[in-house]
């Protein structure tokens, strides 16, 4: 199995001002894995990117990650 919540977290940490603030939190359910991503508030525009570019370049990776592995997965931020 893949371990989704580190390659996102890689990934993240890599785009935003303040790495410190990054919490990537994982979690099974019934159709596959959930990935759950927050950031600092300042950042969370550099994670969506224009016209939402970058989450979904994002979902992209671990969706490929996913079929390689025979699995479902989900990336959603979180806007606090």
């Amino acid at each position: 199995m893949v371990n989704y919540k580190e390659l996102v977290e890689f990934i993240v940490k890599y785009l935003v001002t303040q790495p410190d603030a990054v919490n990537v939190e994982s979690g099974e359910e019934e159709n596959g894995t959930k990935v759950t991503i927050r950031v600092a508030h300042e950042d969370v525009g550099r994670i969506i990117g224009k016209r939402g570019a970058t989450i979904n370049s994002i979902r992209l990776l671990a969706k490929a990650a996913a079929v390689k592995a025979g699995e479902k997965v989900d990336v959603d931020i979180v806007e606090e």
